[in-house]
């Protein structure tokens, strides 16, 4: 991953009932933790939510629930101007 610029990605260990999500940080992949809600919220890619017990229960609709509050979160919004301010330069 690193040789080919991967910034995060995610391991769903589905018979051990975990999920690690990873990102790059000084050369070196880092495990990223969830909040106190149970979270894990991206670095690369801001308003990627991703609620990892729901996830992990099959409770997907707590998990679409969680993915858009993170897509209508301030960070998400900036990220998107600045993502359109990118491609009308392009």
């Amino acid at each position: 991953y690193l040789r080919n610029g991967v910034q995060e990605y995610l391991v769903w260990q589905v018979f051990e009932q975990r999920l690690d999500w990873f990102c790059l940080q000084d050369g070196a992949y880092i495990s990223l933790s969830p909040d106190e809600a149970g979270t894990v919220c991206s670095r690369v890619f801001p308003g990627l939510w991703l609620a990892v017990s729901d996830l992990l229960l099959g409770n997907m609709q707590q998990v679409l629930a969680v993915l858009q509050q993170g897509l209508g979160s301030t960070e998400h919004q900036q990220f998107v101007k600045k993502l359109a301010g990118q491609t009308q330069l392009e």
